[in-house]
């Protein structure tokens, strides 16, 4: 089976998170999609952010409708391993940051050799990637799907990678005008670019207009909406 693990602070999840994974799993023929919240994201230790059980409940109410878009605890605070049905398995996370590395190979003791992980991820995002914990490692243990958007070309892409595994200047200017999409295969690194995905929705302009009192029908689940305004999350304080 194709699982994806697409991982964030979700704060909050928004259509932007849905719409990537819904053309993740098309392309790809994902069996499974985890979404991952993390407990302590180590780019945003300094950062407030909403509560973990805040934003694990959001992601409940904006996957409820995908059967195969799975809310996960693997970043959860003391939470079991679980494998990609949801269900518990023996283990835990470990404390403090959530780093992906760890996230990942804690998933792979449950699948079976069969198995192909994707890692979902914004371009933004992986565009800071080298600076990851063991990000090396990490492009060893799982396949990326890179959701693209107007303005990166595939040598932007390439220049990203861990310095490891980043090609020379030579092999990669050819590639500045050229558009971040189709795959990018490296020795140690498989890459695959998402086009046409890009909803220019972020976190925090869902948060601003929370707090401007602006609709968000056009950024959320009405469900996640809804729970938003019960809970006063993302109010001026």
């Amino acid at each position: 089976m194709n699982i994806g693990l697409f991982g964030g602070t979700f704060d909050p999840i928004h259509n932007g998170h849905v719409a990537l994974a819904r053309a993740a799993q098309e392309r790809f023929e994902l069996g499974r999609i985890l979404f991952v919240p993390a407990n302590v994201p180590p780019h945003k230790q300094r950062q407030p952010l909403a509560s973990y059980i805040h934003r694990y409940a959001m992601v409940v109410l904006a996957t409820a409708s995908e059967k195969t878009f799975i809310p996960s605890l693997l970043e959860a605070p003391d939470s079991p391993v679980e494998n990609t049905s949801g269900k518990a398995k023996s283990g835990h996370a470990a404390a403090g940051a959530n780093y992906s590395i760890d996230t990942v190979r804690r998933l792979k003791q449950t699948l079976r050799k069969a198995d192909r992980l994707f890692f979902l991820i914004g371009i933004d995002a992986f565009n800071d990637i080298a600076k990851w914990h063991e990000a090396e490692a990490l492009f060893g243990e799982c396949e990326f799907i890179v959701a693209s958007r107007p303005g990166y070309s595939l040598a932007d892409v390439a220049n990203a990678l861990p310095e490891g595994l980043r090609p020379k200047p030579a092999v990669t200017k050819p590639f500045a005008k050229q558009l971040a999409q189709g795959d990018l295969v490296l020795p140690g690194v498989t890459v695959h670019l998402l086009e046409n995905v890009n909803q220019n929705i972020s976190a925090s302009a869902v948060r601003d207009a929370v707090s401007a009192q602006k609709s968000l029908t056009r950024f959320l689940d009405p469900a996640v909406a809804g729970y938003i305004k019960k809970t006063g999350l993302y109010q001026r304080r």
